[in-house]
């Protein structure tokens, strides 16, 4: 794990002795006291880059970044005289530190995939790019309120609110930047905020779709001209081994290739950066010389899946489409295939820790085995799917700005997704006026909603009735805030709680926004976390993985794009289409952009199945029941009935287990971030997870 970490003591006094006798474990000092700013772990070193232009104006940049250094001198101008948004405008994903005097900025991203944390520590203030560090270093106790918070209700900001699992260590909200003077903190925001009066005029397709297609671009072009790097071998090539290549002795030994490499699930997102990636000229080799094949040709990984059953018909026509795209001169194919070993749930008990808990715990061995047969620097599309397609709640925001008639096709669409039934014919109607329900609800009223529903326990509304499907799915996501899928397991005191949390965020002030610009914008927050996550738990050495979707400048593009395109079915796919045409790739196989959700359930039930006993060991004793925030029996139940088939929220029950092993790997954990005469005695959660006093 990578971080950075640092800290504003106030100006009155000499500096605190703790800022002298405590440094993180393996820093790298940046610039000294009396704020200090280290980088911790295995940074590369074209990954961290400093510009100065006095002893006291200088700026930090961490991760990928394509600015030249004079760029970055220019947008610590603009930084100096207030201009923010300079700081986040450059192609890549990166963390800006600009530090003008004693005032030090910290931006973060738009997305929330390289968040910002801070708390209160000797008399000032300390940031860091992670929450583990700064929980160890003010000894915090862990917050089972934000747990419960996180899983009654994941994708609602009104309910968590800036918290993390730890006691004292907030975050900073994606698109806002935290800045320090003298130890005293603000957060403000850097984006403009429209109006909910007004709507801006929409740019006009075709110039919103070349501005994806410009910003797709150039954030794989940043990652093509940064400096290659050969990764550390794991040990030697054992030599032919019978059925194995040399790509894959090279995954068994745990070292991904050299050069450039990309996922290929045959998904329209994963192929276009692949695609893009093989196109655009680059930097063959790396840095001494090694890898110039793999550097040529970009490896693009395919996963094959043997142990699943269900969904047979979707992955084989996935695996087709990606042979077909594979077919390319400029791409290397590697299928990787995996039987039960890499099925959902399965490796629980031999993950790393992560920052904090997020469900991609439950699958990270699964794509871990993907990754390693991958580069060194390996593009993934995850976040496509968030920044480019329609939130439901967006048909509300049509409705507001008196469009109408754009909801004729996607509630058409929904009406033939579940197929043919008795009642498709009503589906437009229902879906037209739960859009319009949703538009002359106000912001506090939904709230307050959603905080009525947790206490009734009214997870499902007449969903049960409606049946499963996309249709239900997209008239639950109608509302402005809504429980999870994993509340209904979690015991009346926890959705009590969390039902206070969201009465006081409903009389609380806010910036008032359209319903589907708020939710959109907290569903992609939410998913960037859990990349963040998935990141750090399916890490292989040596390897950093790309996520270009994620990307500023690339989710600005996206936004811009008109809400009548997006709301459309297969908008996605058709975006993707014009952004490879525009690149002049335009044949592309049969089936582009279809969806891969069957095969994604299936795999998960049989992971389930397959792993029954170990999860039912694993809540035999949860820590989540001694924390008071579910029943072990009444989960046990529901773990047992989804393995049969039973039709449940997945998503819920994955979240559940993902926490409890993040809890037990928290608890198991030795040792702190910190060294020095005054570091912290104790690590952080040093008391373990305590019942909660009652209401």
């Amino acid at each position: 794990m990578r971080w950075l970490v640092g800290w504003s003591s106030t100006a009155s006094g000499p500096v605190p002795p703790e800022g002298r006798a405590i440094q993180p474990v393996g820093a790298q000092l940046l610039w000294a006291d009396p704020d200090p700013l280290w980088a911790v772990g295995d940074w590369r070193p074209d990954e961290v880059r400093v510009v100065q232009t006095d002893p006291f104006t200088r700026l930090a940049v961490f991760g990928c970044c394509g600015a030249s250094d004079e760029e970055l001198r220019v947008g610590l101008f603009a930084a100096r005289g207030g201009a923010l948004r300079h700081l986040t405008a450059w192609p890549g994903s990166y963390t800006a530190v600009a530090q003008v005097g004693r005032r030090v900025t910290i931006a973060g991203d738009l997305a929330g995939a390289r968040p910002v944390f801070h708390t209160d520590w000797a008399g000032g203030t300390a940031y860091a790019t992670a929450a583990l560090p700064l929980a160890d270093l003010i000894e915090a106790q862990l917050d089972v309120s934000h747990l419960g918070a996180l899983l009654a209700c994941p994708d609602s900001p009104e309910a968590m609110g800036d918290g993390t699992p730890y006691m004292g260590v907030r975050r900073v909200p994606p698109g806002h930047a935290l800045i320090l003077r003298d130890g005293a903190r603000d957060v403000t925001g850097y984006e403009p905020t429209a109006s909910l009066a007004v709507a801006a005029p929409p740019l006009d397709q075709d110039e919103a779709v070349e501005a994806v297609r410009d910003a797709l671009v150039e954030a794989v072009r940043a990652r093509l001209t940064a400096p290659r790097h050969a990764p550390e071998t794991a040990g030697r090539d054992p030599g032919p081994v019978p059925g194995m290549g040399p790509a894959e002795r090279r995954a068994a030994r745990g070292a991904p290739a050299p050069g450039i490499g990309a996922d290929l699930s045959g998904g329209s997102a994963s192929a276009t950066l692949a695609l893009l990636a093989a196109g655009l000229p680059g930097r063959p080799g790396t840095l001494f010389g090694h890898g110039t094949e793999a550097g040529e040709r970009l490896l693009a990984v395919t996963f094959n899946d043997l142990a699943t059953t269900g969904g047979a018909r979707t992955r084989e026509a996935e695996l087709e489409r990606a042979g077909a795209i594979a077919a390319n001169p400029r791409l290397h194919h590697v299928v990787v295939a995996a039987g039960e070993e890499a099925l959902p749930y399965a490796g629980l008990d031999t993950g790393a820790l992560t920052d904090e808990p997020g469900p991609s715990l439950v699958i990270a061995e699964r794509h871990r085995r993907r990754l390693a047969a991958g580069s060194a620097d390996h593009f993934i599309g995850h976040g496509a799917r968030q920044v480019l397609d329609a939130h439901p709640a967006r048909l509300a925001d049509l409705l507001l700005d008196r469009r109408r008639r754009h909801l004729l096709r996607p509630a058409t669409a929904l009406a033939k997704a579940d197929g043919p039934s008795a009642q498709s014919f009503f589906v437009p109607f229902t879906v037209y006026r739960a859009a319009r329900r949703l538009a002359r609800t106000s912001y506090r009223d939904g709230v307050q909603e959603a905080a009525a529903r947790l206490l009734e326990r009214r997870f499902a509304d007449d969903q049960a009735a409606r049946g499963p499907g996309a249709v239900s799915a997209s008239l639950a996501a109608l509302t402005w805030c809504r429980p999870g899928p994993a509340a209904r397991w979690l015991t009346g005191e926890t959705l009590a709680e969390v039902s206070v949390r969201l009465e006081e965020a409903a009389v609380r002030p806010v910036l008032l926004r359209r319903p589907g610009e708020r939710r959109a914008d907290a569903a992609l927050a939410r998913y960037a976390a859990d990349h963040r996550v998935f990141e750090q738990a399916a890490e292989v050495r040596s390897q950093r993985l790309h996520a270009p979707f994620l990307d500023n400048q690339v989710v600005r593009a996206c936004r811009a794009l008109p809400e009548a395109l997006r709301v459309q079915p297969g908008a996605r796919a058709a975006v993707l289409r014009e952004v490879l045409a525009g690149a002049g790739i335009r044949e592309l196989p049969p089936g582009w952009g279809a969806t891969s959700h069957a095969a994604h359930t299936a795999a998960v039930r049989t992971g389930m199945r397959t792993w029954a006993g170990e999860l039912m060991t694993l809540f035999d004793a949860p820590l989540l029941a001694d924390a008071g925030l579910i029943e072990a029996r009444v989960v046990r139940k529901a773990l047992r009935a989804a393995a049969q088939g039973e039709r449940l929220p997945l998503d819920g029950l994955a979240e559940l287990v993902s926490t409890e092993v993040w809890l037990r790997r928290l608890l198991a954990r030795r040792g702190t971030c910190w060294t020095g005469t005054a570091a912290p005695r104790q690590r952080a959660v040093a008391g373990g997870v305590v019942p909660r006093p009652s209401l």
